[in-house]
């Protein structure tokens, strides 16, 4: 599995933001291939950005995403809140889950 967090600072009008992401994820996510998961989490001090994560089957699949319609959907609203707040992209391999 490949996951890419992305961390926002976003640190005015959270409600709006939360909305336009979830709602885009919404809207432009849904059958991405190879796609199984994507979140949005709040942060739970001050100070600490949001978190978004996408779970990919590989990093293929996400490559071919940054390439397609969903991706340059997703991201063409740059007045959205949020698009303008700094962001820092990483990409993780999976090397294990423990369910408890």
């Amino acid at each position: 599995m490949f996951v890419i967090t992305n961390r926002i600072d976003v640190t005015e009008n959270v409600e709006a933001f939360e909305k336009a992401f979830s709602d885009s994820m919404r809207t432009t996510l849904k059958g991405v291939p190879g796609l199984h998961r994507a979140t949005l989490m709040r942060p739970e001090a001050e100070g600490l950005p949001y978190v978004s994560t996408m779970e990919f089957d590989a990093k293929e699949d996400f490559l071919a995403w940054l390439k397609s319609d969903s991706f340059r959907a997703s991201h063409s609203d740059d007045q959205a809140p949020g698009m303008q707040a700094p962001s820092a992209v990483e990409q993780h391999t999976l090397i294990e889950t423990f369910n408890a």
